[in-house]
């Protein structure tokens, strides 16, 4: 079971349907620094067709609040299932992992990553899979470092 979140100064709380509208801005967020130019409007399709009870959502606070003296997420988690094409085994799927920029490189993400391997370990998967942009050498290197490998590239052509 999936209780403790192990970075000092954040805490880890669990998420639901009712965070739509946060996650589909931190979906924002997550697009936006990858490719100021694409549009935003699949994010919320996205959310809507795919969060629910069966997705798992998690979210990091951090412990102080902000200049508002709110507590709101700094990340989050969100996993869906996705299905081995070789094997037929369905499995968790990182539809997103996310850091706001000031909370980065703090280990917040592994911690998150963590929390989706004990998660899936719980429920009896074997894998985690995600996808990962190609220019994001960032996110690539942790998730190397934390035993994922590549297995495909995801090729695709204008017309």
């Amino acid at each position: 079971m999936v209780s403790s979140f192990s970075v000092t100064g954040y805490r880890l709380r669990q998420g639901s349907p009712l965070d739509r509208a946060t996650l589909v801005i931190f979906m924002q967020r997550h697009y936006i620094e990858l490719d100021a130019e694409q549009s935003l409007g699949p994010m919320a399709a996205t959310v809507d067709r795919y969060l629910s009870r069966d997705t798992p959502l998690w979210w990091v606070e951090a412990d102080e609040p902000d200049a508002s003296g709110q507590s709101n997420p700094v990340g989050g988690l969100w996993l869906g299932q996705a299905t081995d094409q070789r094997t037929g085994v369905k499995h968790p799927y990182v539809l997103l992992l996310y850091v706001a920029p000031l909370h980065r490189r703090r280990g917040v993400a592994t911690a998150l990553m963590q929390v989706a391997h004990q998660w899936a370990k719980d429920q009896g998967y074997g894998q985690v899979s995600l996808q990962v942009f190609s220019h994001n050498q960032a996110a690539q290197a942790l998730y190397q470092k934390l035993g994922y490998q590549p297995e495909a590239i995801l090729m695709k052509r204008q017309l």
